[in-house]
């Protein structure tokens, strides 16, 4: 099965912790924002946005994996791999209602919290304080976004390797080796090669 809708209730508190990260949010704001909010499972290798659609939704990753990516003249380039606690989307489609160049798929299965854009608007409305938190995660996105670019900008192929894996080790374990690899912008081959050198560290 595709997709698979489940009771959102369990999940609740958790959503509402995370959204703390953002900025001090109140149980009132939050009731107003929980109606709008809803919870799907997805098998492994589900495509859950297409090139060429148009994201509907902001989706927090509850447990499994989701990619972003994109493909080119060179193959596919992985843009983001979130894992539990990251939030997924094809930013520029959502925000400008435009089809996305970009693809969603999971990588595990899959369970995820989403909120559709027009559940969104309606929601901000509600409360200066939702409006608030919108603009808070908005911009951390695009700030982590611009942190790792220029981080690897910074880095040679094998300082990006071994910051990776030494802060996420578990990925080698989760990650198929090709989707590493384009996820650091490193060649396949390069890739094997550091790793077999970590092996022997």
């Amino acid at each position: 099965m595709r997709e698979r809708k489940l009771d959102i209730k369990s999940y609740l508190e958790h959503v509402f912790v995370y959204l703390q990260r953002f900025m001090e949010l109140s149980r009132h704001d939050f009731d107003l924002l929980s109606p709008y909010l809803e919870l799907c499972a997805y098998d492994k290798k589900t495509v859950i946005l297409h090139q060429g659609e148009v994201d509907d939704s902001l989706s927090i990753v509850m447990k499994g994996m989701v990619r972003k990516y994109i493909t080119t003249k060179k193959g596919e380039c992985t843009l983001q791999l979130a894992t539990e606690g990251h939030i997924v989307q094809s930013e520029i489609s959502f925000h400008t209602r435009t089809p996305s160049d970009l693809i969603l798929e999971t990588l595990e299965p899959t369970v995820l919290i989403s909120l559709r854009y027009d559940n969104m608007q309606e929601a901000l409305q509600k409360s200066i304080a939702l409006e608030r938190l919108g603009r808070a995660m908005v911009t951390q996105m695009f700030m982590k976004k611009d942190i790792r670019y220029y981080e690897q900008l910074q880095m040679t192929t094998r300082e990006r390797f071994l910051a990776y894996v030494t802060n996420h080790p578990h990925m080698l374990q989760r990650v198929p080796q090709k989707i590493l690899a384009s996820y650091l912008n490193i060649k396949p081959e390069t890739f094997s090669r550091l790793k077999h050198l970590l092996r022997k560290k």
